[in-house]
């Protein structure tokens, strides 16, 4: 073995580095670095799953007792989900954690029934809530491994396009299945570029001999749910060992269109099975619980329903029940064109924080602590009629002098109730007005300006088609590079498109820089004002060609044209067919939910108020029975029948029905909004944050607007009743 001196080794690396930093391909020299950075966070995220609060309930619960699950193609089926979650438990502990938290909400419920009778107040209700959530519960957690595993496929299923997109481009420049997959895989975004660095992976930790095999492996588990995407990568690989040039761009192609093509059918398909079961969803599951609303007064009057009855049932259950059911419906959406995700960038970090300016200086505060504040202040006020009863009893305010503004009321039985006043009834308001506008303002604050970046950055994307179809042509007219950038920024000035083009032409003029440095670099590169992957990779596939001559820069521009602008009519045509399921649901969040929600409220407050006057009235005038005539006498024992029927103490305050219906709306909108923007756009963090803050202040404020309007009217017309 040949000693090779130090001083001697020092030098040859040092210019080995020099050499390969000057000849690498700049395709492959941010990959090489991001690809395998990311990986080893992604491997070491995947060790410490086992940390996860699931994970180790799941494991708790196995070390307790064994439930194996008996139905093999249940089983089967949970095994698939967890090696695609990488979760590190079994079948076995997943369905055993089921079913003891099943059996422990069903003792739970047992144990409030048994203690309430001993105790003389049985809680029926409570019992049979508790008992009826432990059955609830068996499905959705024993299925919760499928449905992370639906969550992560929904997610991959939008990042596909984009990622045969990427791999295409770059085998038509450099037909390499390796290099194609790393190109990828820095560009399409996560789970889809965590899978593709784990194909890669196996194939370094010799589980698998060749990329093919590895890549075959992961292909296996998408047959059954994204066949076109499985074609695909068949036709790209198909194009390896195709001799003829022609031949092999033809087969890229057809890998592009097979994925477009199963886009399309996949969500026609999809749109037309979605209507009905949306409809039904709403229907059944926030309008006509809305409309019952309206007769729990006399529901509580007949059967003693208390308010944090309805509130388990309204706050927590019904929630529970139409989120599951509306995912279900998501979890079937197929494929579609994923959006581009710059809230993980750490360059943006400060834009999801409230900016403050002290003098020079600008500080960045998280919006949490602000939000918590909005809350905490609204909930005082909400809660303030509740509050000043229990500070002092006897407080009472006059608005005027038939209205009350907390209007507690004594029973026979000498217990106090209530609050039943006009002004208690209006500061509940206050409750949901308090969780909406501190919601809002958390996702606004973590949204407002990345959203106005990724619509500048969406501009661009659907204008970049003709800018590049230009460049090519120009450069294939025999323009360099770097001035092609110019000429194009001229005619396209005043757009997006332009201001880029602009930029790299300034860079190129100004400051000196070569093509890629004009583009890429760190500081004043024109990629750093306009985060996009797609055009980001188009760049790359722009310098690198241009190392090999004008020709090959203006075919590649050219395909790459053609290939943006059918991805964009097959995204544009995937908006139409779910155009109007989407716009249902936005007009169910912003209006209708509000509207119906509001109106109730009123309704609501008004039946509770007449009957609340009329039980007080028949009470007041059974106490002054005494000496009465013999006739007056059996008229009295009538009205003391009629205040049997309507006890107060068994009457539902105003006030708790507000409070219910105020929160159901708030979680109607979250649930709602979510389920929009995944049928629309499938997993869009970003997008799906904005518009929670903006349909939380605006469903909540009608809401409130049509409920303190109907409320006042109803209360007014109840008190011109009472008088009658």
């Amino acid at each position: 073995m040949v000693m090779i001196d130090p001083r001697f080794k020092k030098v040859m690396d040092k210019y080995d580095s020099k050499l390969s930093s000057r000849f690498q391909s700049v395709m492959d020299q941010p990959s090489n670095d991001t690809f395998s950075k990311d990986y080893n966070t992604f491997r070491n995220e995947a060790l410490h799953l086992g940390n996860s609060l699931y994970e180790r309930a799941c494991l708790l619960a196995h070390s307790i007792i064994d439930f194996a699950p008996t139905n093999k193609e249940y089983k089967k089926k949970l095994e698939e989900a967890i090696a695609a979650t990488h979760l590190e438990i079994s079948p076995s502990s997943a369905y055993t954690f089921a079913i003891l938290t099943m059996l422990m909400f069903i003792f739970l419920g047992f144990l409030i029934g048994f203690i309430s009778f001993v105790f003389g107040a049985p809680q029926i209700f409570l019992a049979l809530f508790f008992i009826v959530m432990g059955i609830a519960l068996l499905k959705p957690l024993s299925n919760y491994p499928i449905h992370l595993a639906q969550k992560h496929r929904l997610q991959t299923s939008n990042q596909m396009v984009l990622c045969i997109l990427y791999i295409v481009i770059y085998m038509r420049h450099t037909s390499n299945l390796e290099h194609a997959i790393k190109f990828a895989g820095e560009h399409v975004g996560n789970p889809l570029a965590l899978d593709l660095r784990k194909v890669y992976w196996d194939v370094e930790t010799n589980k698998f001999p060749t990329m093919q095999q590895s890549l075959e492996n992961y292909l296996t588990g998408w047959k059954d749910y994204n066949l076109s995407f499985v074609e695909s990568f068949h036709l790209i690989e198909s194009s390896l060992y195709e001799s003829s040039e022609a031949r092999r761009i033809e087969l890229l192609e057809k890998a592009l269109n097979v994925i477009l093509e199963g886009t399309y059918d996949g969500m026609l398909h999809y749109a037309q099975e979605v209507k009905s079961p949306i409809t039904m969803l709403h229907m059944l599951g926030v309008i006509l619980p809305i409309l019952g609303l309206i007769v729990l007064p006399l529901m509580g009057s007949f059967l003693g329903i208390k308010w944090y009855h309805i509130a388990l049932l309204y706050n927590i259950l019904l929630p529970f029940v139409v989120f599951y059911f509306g995912y279900t419906i998501l979890a079937k959406r197929p494929i579609g064109y994923a959006q581009s995700d710059i809230s993980s960038l750490p360059q943006y970090e400060n834009m999801r924080k409230v900016s403050l300016k002290l003098g020079s200086s600008e500080i960045f505060i998280d919006p949490k602590p602000i939000a918590f504040i909005i809350f905490f202040v609204f909930m005082i006020i909400g809660f303030s009629p509740i509050l000043l009863h229990l500070i002092n009893p006897s407080a009472e305010f006059y608005i005027t002098d038939k209205i009350l503004l907390l209007d507690y009321r004594t029973t026979d039985a000498g217990t106090t109730v209530g609050p039943f006043g006009l002004g208690a009834i209006m500061l509940s308001l206050f409750i949901p007005i308090g969780l909406a506008l501190s919601l809002g303002f958390y996702y606004k604050v973590r949204s407002k300006k990345l959203i106005k970046i990724r619509e500048e950055t969406q501009k661009l994307e659907t204008e970049f088609r003709g800018a590049i179809f230009q460049l090519g042509n120009r450069i294939g007219g025999g323009m360099p590079a770097e001035m092609a950038f110019g000429k194009v920024a001229q005619g396209l000035s005043g757009t997006p498109t332009g201001r880029f083009l602009a930029i790299v032409d300034n860079n190129i003029r100004a400051l000196g820089m070569n093509l890629q440095d004009a583009i890429f670099n760190q500081k004043n590169g024109a990629i750093v004002a306009y985060p996009s992957s797609l055009i980001e990779s188009t760049m790359k596939v722009l310098v690198e060609s241009a190392r090999k001559g004008p020709m090959v820069v203006s075919r590649a521009l050219l395909s790459i044209a053609d290939y943006l602008d059918r991805i964009y009519k097959v995204s544009e045509r995937l908006k139409d067919l779910l155009s109007e399921i989407t716009s249902s649901m936005k007009s169910q969040v912003s209006f209708l939910t509000p509207l119906i929600a509001g109106i109730v409220v009123g309704i609501g407050a008004m039946i509770t108020t007449i009957i609340g006057n009329l039980s007080s009235s028949l009470g007041t005038a059974t106490a002054g029975a005494a000496g009465a005539s013999a006739g007056t006498t059996s008229l009295l024992s009538g009205a003391s029948g009629l205040t049997n029927i309507f006890p107060l103490d068994k009457l539902l305050s105003p006030f708790f029905l507000q409070m219910i219906i105020g929160i159901y709306v708030v979680e109607m909108v979250i649930v709602l909004t979510i389920h929009a923007n995944g049928i629309e756009n499938g997993v869009d963090k970003l997008n799906e944050e904005y518009l929670l803050g903006k349909n939380l202040f605006n469903g909540t404020m009608l809401y409130v607007l049509i409920a303190g309007i109907t409320i006042v009217a109803f209360n007014l017309l109840a008190l011109a009743v009472g008088k009658v």
